[in-house]
């Protein structure tokens, strides 16, 4: 890294004071006279003493004739090596060079503007990346930035272009096109990293020239995605970065840390509802719901007023879950319970190519791609799913009583195992089929007709008759059977893995 003509000057001119042959002149106290005379001294002695090489007084950066250079100073020697590259990028090879910055200023208590200048934007100025900023306007404004943008021309790896099928991607065809040479940042909650990694993606299988109407496997998505968080809850950042706090998430940014992360297709009838890291049916949807009818309220009194109403009326429903075992068995049943059809973790290993179903009353079904690491559950909803393993975290909460669930829920904001409950069941899971039942039958969708790709900007999918769906902070309603499925690292986030959380004490102000 360090390269360039090595200059070498004794101690002893190194320690030289006004009229002494120094070129530079100041007035000088006789005390402080006195004391460089006596370092020059000790200089010359070491310079007379030498031998061999030396141990470093002190080493630092500094500016010599307008370059960098490498400082040693040893008892005897000064030495300095001019630095070559200025900006040595060789330490970070994967470190952006330009960003697309997409701000949703309506985020938590509507400060992401505030985070994003006041703690971000400075360290991206003395990494020297530049930046395009976009504050977003309404709801789906950064899906539509990243539909509109030539994709192509960002800076970053590129996904093959093969051509297009025009019956799904007619409603991406715009006269207007923003070449933006960047890497895409967003700043905001859950919702605003999931409305824009799900552009991403989306814009991926345009690309490639997939057909979302059609059971089809979809490709990576070609840049990765810097997430800043400045929301409420801030799953996605937590899980990726370890905690909430802009400053990490800025530096593995400028550092160019990247990590695969795995995504989920949720599709109904072979048609893609949209792209997802995690889901909550039940008591999760239904506060989800609750929340966004008061979104009058200040965001903490809202979601605290949601819960408390969600549990007053909690209820259950009755599903049945048809699900494939993963290979990656990582959510291993405490003190030897069994699953909900009599098999423990390891006979699921086994039989992982064999569908399994399980039928009842839920009063809440989880499905986990990533930890789902937050303030209030700092282990995470999931916390034994990793980021890029590949299989899923199915959490199913059965009917029990309002005071037990409530012990559930308290485990998360502890070490305590909080699937160790009877009514608790836990699996590792690749596929999940997931179908209302009702009274009199099966609960089916009266009509199937496809919709194009504007159903899938907005972040609420309204059908009839649904149950609330919680999709990673977002409100989904789908009234017929509902297909999850793993896809193993499908889009590329900056930041790393986080390990266990060892803390004994963890605060929470939730329950």
């Amino acid at each position: 890294m360090f390269e360039g003509r090595r200059r070498v000057a004794s101690a002893a001119d190194a320690w030289c004071e006004p009229g002494d042959g120094c070129s530079q002149r100041w007035p000088v106290s006789d005390a402080r006279r006195k004391d460089l005379r006596a370092a020059k001294e000790m200089a010359q002695q070491g310079c007379r003493n030498s031998g061999g090489q030396q141990e470093p007084i002190c080493r630092g950066i500094f500016e010599i004739e307008k370059r960098s250079c490498d400082v040693v100073l040893t008892p005897s020697r000064l030495e300095w090596t001019a630095i070559e590259p200025e900006s040595p990028t060789g330490l970070f090879p994967k470190r952006p060079k330009s960003l697309k910055v997409i701000i949703n200023p309506y985020s938590h208590k509507k400060e992401a503007k505030q985070v994003y200048y006041e703690h971000v934007a400075p360290l991206f100025k003395l990494a020297d990346i530049k930046t395009d900023v976009t504050i977003t306007e309404y709801e789906g404004h950064g899906f539509l930035i990243l539909k509109e943008c030539d994709i192509q021309e960002f800076d970053g790896p590129r996904a093959p272009i093969t051509k297009p099928k025009y019956s799904t991607i007619l409603v991406f065809v715009n006269s207007f096109t923003c070449a933006v040479k960047c890497r895409v940042v967003c700043v905001g909650g859950d919702g605003t990293a999931s409305e824009v990694a799900r552009a991403l993606l989306l814009r991926a299988q345009i690309d490639a020239g997939k057909d979302v109407d059609s059971n089809f496997t979809p490709v990576r998505a070609p840049l990765p995605l810097g997430i800043i968080p400045a929301g409420s809850t801030n799953i996605l950042a937590y899980s990726v970065h370890g905690l909430k706090h802009p400053g990490t998430a800025a530096m593995h940014i400028i550092m160019g840390n990247l990590q695969e992360v795995d995504v989920c297709t949720f599709s109904s009838h072979n048609r893609l509802l949209r792209f997802g890291f995690s889901c909550m049916l039940g008591f999760g949807g239904r506060t989800l719901a609750l929340a966004e009818k008061h979104r009058w309220m200040p965001s903490k009194e809202r979601r605290e007023f949601a819960v408390i109403k969600t549990l007053a009326n909690l209820k259950s429903e009755d599903y049945e879950l048809s699900f494939l075992p993963s290979k990656n068995t990582h959510l291993e049943k405490q003190d030897g319970k069994r699953n909900a059809d009599g098999t423990n973790a390891e006979e699921q290993c086994n039989d992982e190519d064999k569908w399994k179903s399980v039928q009842g009353t839920f009063l809440n079904i989880s499905i986990m791609a990533i930890p789902c690491r937050c303030s209030m559950a700092p282990r995470g909803l999931a916390p034994n799913t990793r980021l890029d393993n590949g299989s899923m975290a199915l959490i199913a909460v059965r009917n029990c009583t309002r005071a037990d669930f409530i012990k559930h829920l308290k485990r998360y904001d502890s070490l305590r195992n909080q699937f160790n409950f009877p009514f608790v069941e836990t699996y590792t899971v690749q596929e999940v089929k997931i179908q209302l039942r009702i009274k009199n039958g099966w609960f089916n969708e009266t009509t199937e007709e496809k919709a194009d790709f504007g159903s899938h900007c907005p972040s609420v999918i309204s059908l009839k008759g649904s149950c609330p769906w919680n999709i990673d902070g977002d409100l989904m309603e789908e009234s017929s059977e509902v297909h999850i499925k793993i896809h193993s690292q499908l889009i590329t986030l900056y930041g790393r893995t986080v390990e266990e959380c060892d803390d004994p004490i963890v605060k929470c102000g939730c329950l």
